[in-house]
């Protein structure tokens, strides 16, 4: 079988002298046959699940094929892609294949890539978003607690927005434990934890809370974001 392409051939014998199927000289039995794979098909499952640019000597050697033959690959499935005005591209950038969402389609990624993201936080989101800072590692039922509202829904949204992750487990009960990300740092211009503002000046005074709201009765508010007032 041949593998090569512009001129270069890759031999594989597929039988041998008291061999088997597949055995080629100077490879240890077992190894997988991946020169026997066709190319372009090859080329196109590898690039779907890199995460930067994968050099042409990179892939010829994963694919067990001539750099050449691989070079040539790749620009073929170039032009076909252009040719056939796919949405998707395959470039060479920073000395590297990789595919790349076409430019002409840049509007429908953005749509998808930015649905829901640029709606602000409500104001539930930013009070559970506090909680979980300021007490981090924090499950979702202590962050309820502390807002006196159900905040499932709310968590969901942080964890989808990149802003807060998972973080273990609490010892005593199993429950899942959350903390702020990297992103969240970022987003709030802080370069760590330490960075986050005292809350004691923004707290009221003892007896203004106590004057406004009876001890031992929590007030609670149902808020627009699917809060609910029971903890589950």
């Amino acid at each position: 079988m041949s593998g090569g392409a512009g001129g270069e051939a890759y031999d594989i014998t597929e039988t041998s002298a008291g061999g088997t199927p597949g055995e080629r000289p100077g490879v240890p039995a077992g190894t997988p046959v991946v020169a026997e794979l066709e190319l372009k098909p090859a080329l196109e499952a590898v690039l779907m699940v890199v995460d930067e640019p994968a050099t042409e000597e990179h892939l010829a050697r994963v694919l067990q094929r001539p750099r050449r033959a691989v070079a040539l690959a790749l620009r073929e499935l170039s032009d076909d892609y252009t040719r056939q005005g796919r949405g998707f591209d395959l470039r060479l950038v920073a000395g590297g294949w990789r595919f790349y969402s076409r430019a002409a389609y840049a509007d429908a990624v953005e749509s998808f890539v930015l649905d829901g993201q640029q709606a602000r936080l409500t104001q539930a989101a930013l009070e559970t978003l506090a909680v979980v800072a300021y007490r981090q590692p924090v499950s979702r039922s202590r962050v309820s607690a502390v807002r006196g509202v159900n905040c499932d829904g709310v968590m969901r949204t942080l964890l989808q927005r990149g802003l807060v992750e998972e973080a273990g487990t609490e010892p005593e009960t199993g429950a899942i434990l959350y903390r702020t990300t990297n992103y969240f740092l970022e987003r709030m211009g802080l370069r760590g934890l330490d960075e986050l503002p005292e809350l004691a000046p923004f707290l009221p005074e003892a007896d203004a809370v106590e004057g406004d709201s009876p001890e031992g009765i929590p007030s609670f508010d149902v808020d627009d974001s699917g809060d609910s007032q029971t903890d589950h």
